[in-house]
């Protein structure tokens, strides 16, 4: 018996090169095949931030295989949740999906000294997300 997941997240900042991609690795990780997890850029980078890839890599998630993508209004229609991490208007607006705005400082030209803490942000930021996705199932 196959089971559709509780929810499906999409994860959006402008380069789709770090916060978004740590986000989606947590999620990934945290609560397996429960969510689906998507992550895009309004203006996608060339590839993943190595400082990104190696913080996660520190906490056992491996997003080296990850890549940039562009976000599509369908990506966004296909999502319960969509949440931004700095991609302001560029993020089209459909009734019914919950939005949130997540202020992260942008990793992006910082070494993994400094991408560290905004890991570790974004994984609190993770588990609070599951566990609203849990309650909001469990009321149904």
């Amino acid at each position: 018996m196959t089971t559709s997941p509780a929810a499906s997240v999409l994860f959006v900042c402008v380069h789709n090169a770090g916060r978004s991609q740590m986000a989606a690795g947590f999620l990934d990780h945290l609560a397996g095949d429960r969510v689906e997890v998507r992550s895009a850029g309004s203006v996608p980078g060339d590839q993943v931030n190595p400082a990104a890839v190696a913080a996660m890599a520190e906490v056992g998630i491996d997003i080296s295989d990850q890549a940039p993508k562009v976000l599509t209004t369908e990506a966004v229609r296909a999502s319960d949740y969509v949440i931004t991490m700095g991609c302001g208007d560029a993020c089209p607006y459909f009734p019914g999906k919950k939005y949130l705005d997540w202020t992260l400082e942008d990793p992006a030209g910082q070494g993994v000294e400094a991408v560290r803490p905004i890991r570790d942000e974004i994984r609190a930021l993770i588990e609070g997300l599951i566990a609203e996705i849990d309650a909001r199932q469990l009321e149904r």
